[in-house]
């Protein structure tokens, strides 16, 4: 029993470690970077409550494996039981780790948030994963993605053809660096008080922890 006791309490101990929990801010330069508004500026319309206490901060790339499995599997239940209910809301800040095809997908994102279709579009993307780097990121998928949603395709493909939204997209990269951001998905879950950092798609208990920390 002794034994067993001892391999839970590691198994644990290593799930909580593995979560990578961090308190921001880590100096006075970072202070400055991470105040509520700097965080969310910029990014994805907020998804729930405006006046959710907690926000959680996703920085993801639309090709990443363990992203698209966190909008699979995680997001569901707390969709379900914190940002439907308006103690939580989301907001979705690009970090392109995966090349051009990354960098139009989000582009797109935003083409269709031109249309008020931004969590239709972000949601098919993810829907229609299929892999890192596999080509499946084209004119022609993200043209169908649209039409999915009902989007006007000639308003999408002139905000695509113009590249409208791709200086935006590599200062949403940069500044993800500039915090610390290194790998997707990294999740950024705060309040008005304390931001504690989440380092890839960590199981949904970490998450509950996370929320009942703030």
């Amino acid at each position: 029993m002794a034994k067993k006791y001892f391999l839970m309490v590691t198994i644990i101990i290593g799930i909580v470690v593995g979560a990578f929990l961090a308190f921001y801010p880590e100096s006075e330069n970072d202070s400055q970077l991470l105040t509520t508004t700097k965080l969310i500026e910029n990014g994805s319309p907020i998804l729930g409550n405006p006046d959710a206490p907690i926000i959680i901060l996703e920085w993801g790339d639309y090709q990443c494996t363990f992203c698209y499995k966190f909008h699979q599997n995680t997001l569901d239940t707390i969709y379900d039981g914190f940002i439907k209910t308006g103690k939580v809301k989301l907001v979705f800040k690009d970090f392109p780790l995966n090349g051009p095809d990354s960098l139009l997908a989000a582009q797109a994102a935003y083409c269709a948030e031109d249309q008020e279709k931004y969590w239709e579009y972000h949601n098919e993307l993810y829907k229609n994963w299929a892999g890192e780097k596999t080509g499946w990121i084209t004119r022609e998928s993200l043209d169908k993605f649209a039409t999915t949603v009902n989007l006007d395709l000639s308003e999408f493909n002139a905000c695509l053809d113009e590249g409208k939204y791709q200086d935006k997209v590599n200062e949403l990269y940069e500044f993800g660096k500039d915090i610390g951001i290194d790998a997707t998905p990294s999740f950024l879950v705060f309040n008005d008080q304390k931001i504690i950092k989440i380092r890839g798609n960590q199981p949904l208990e970490v998450f509950l922890k996370t929320f009942d920390e703030l």
